[in-house]
């Protein structure tokens, strides 16, 4: 890594970058503990165990942890389930000695979409030692893993700033338990780092997509195949009829995105179903655009006495996140900091969304991929490149450093 000679670091920014060199060892053994803690599936020891080290080491730097209840999800989300457990949101501030220092807020999720019970469970590190796989190696294990290795580094390094680190555990799930207090510490913040992996090439995302959810109920009348088919009203024809209008609603090319996953209808051949549901996800590039979708999803809906009747549910709860001055001027903070470190960061798009999505929509400045590399992400595939693991922890560190001097100009 090219610390010693970059061009643009300070002195300061030398001595964090020294730290966290120093630091590269711990880093592969805290990702291969944190890999080996099976965080999806709202497991609850995991998840409680991850956060807690995660915060202790924060309190040890001086920071104070709040755990804050989570709010439920809307109950027909897919995959719901009233009887499973809410995870809190960890909350950790560390506060500068110095009056009016800016506030940056960090950002990372504990869960991944991996079965905690399937056989993709710890890190495997390649015969060349450049990469590794593990369940949420990169998305987004490395991110917290890096996280916390720069905060310490900066403390090391004698760098003050103030800052506050929020963990949540359902970003893979659309963040509805914590949601609130995203929202909440985004409103006392002046700008928000968020440590989802790299985008393909270490490109820094500085435009997304939003992302909403919904459910198509359809609800027929049941009767015998054989003897009363006429009496019978199908609700899976229903809802195949509906289906089809959200195919005809994608148009990539106008940025709308309609898409159904899971399907559920009837219960037996022999019988007129009298139920049937679809789950599905709509992506938008603007708010105009999930207008548009959020009305013709809507239009599918019957009266409450209707035969069949469809009932439409929705949920578009990741807006649009779009290139703000805010967000170019931090990114364009954060390709001086890469390049003084000898580093490549460019710019994309990505229909992928995240928290982020969510800190700018409450007007934070906010990147989002200041995580490690790597790919594969929510596959059995998943990778990550090993030597990100320091050089984005340094990235990250410089990052907060000078957002720290206030060098941030909207």
């Amino acid at each position: 890594m090219p610390t010693n000679g970059a061009v643009g670091l300070s002195e300061r920014e030398h001595a964090l970058c020294r730290a966290v060199e120093r630091r590269r060892d711990d880093l592969l053994a805290d990702l291969r503990l944190h890999v080996g803690l099976p965080t999806g599936g709202n497991n609850a020891p995991a998840l409680d165990e991850t956060r807690e080290r995660l915060t202790d080491r924060l309190r040890a730097i001086g920071a104070t942890v709040e755990l804050i209840p989570g709010d439920p999800r809307p109950d027909w989300l897919y995959g719901q389930s009233a009887s499973g457990s809410i995870p809190p949101t960890a909350v950790c501030r560390k506060r500068s000695k110095r009056a009016g220092a800016p506030r940056v807020l960090l950002v990372g999720h504990l869960d991944t979409v991996h079965d905690p019970a399937g056989p993709f469970r710890e890190l495997t590190i390649s015969a060349d030692g450049k990469t590794a796989t593990g369940p949420g190696c990169v998305d987004m294990k490395g991110g917290l893993v890096i996280l916390v290795a720069a905060l310490e580094s900066l403390v090391e390094a004698g760098i003050d700033a103030e800052w506050t680190v929020v963990f949540n555990s359902d970003e893979e799930t659309g963040s509805y338990h914590s949601d609130a207090v995203l929202a909440a510490e985004a409103a006392k913040h002046d700008a928000g780092l968020v440590v989802e992996p790299a985008l393909p090439g270490g490109a820094l995302a500085v435009e997304r997509m939003g992302s909403g959810q919904f459910c198509l109920r359809t609800f027929g009348r049941s009767a015998h195949v054989g003897r009363d088919f006429t009496s019978g009203v199908s609700a899976v024809t229903a809802l195949a009829r509906c289906l089809i209008s959200i195919a005809e609603m994608a148009d990539p090319g106008r940025g709308m995105i309609a898409s159904v996953g899971p399907l559920e209808g009837g219960t037996v051949t022999n019988a007129v179903p009298d139920r049937a549901r679809a789950w599905g996800n709509v992506r938008f590039a603007t708010q105009e655009a999930a207008a548009t979708l959020a009305t013709k999803l809507d239009a599918l809906a019957t009266g409450a006495d209707a035969m069949p009747r469809v009932e439409v549910l929705s949920s578009f709860n990741r807006p649009a996140k779009p290139l703000t001055p805010g967000t170019s001027a931090l990114a364009d903070l954060a390709r001086a900091a890469a390049e003084g470190l000898g580093q490549s960061l460019p710019f994309a798009k990505t229909g992928g969304v995240c928290d982020g999505n969510q800190l700018q929509a409450c007007g934070l400045p906010t990147i989002d991929t200041l995580g490690v590399r790597g790919g594969g992400l929510h596959t059995p595939e998943e990778w990550i490149e090993l030597a990100s693991l320091v050089e984005r922890c340094q990235l990250l560190g410089v990052v907060v450093s000078r957002l720290s001097e206030g060098r941030l100009k909207v």
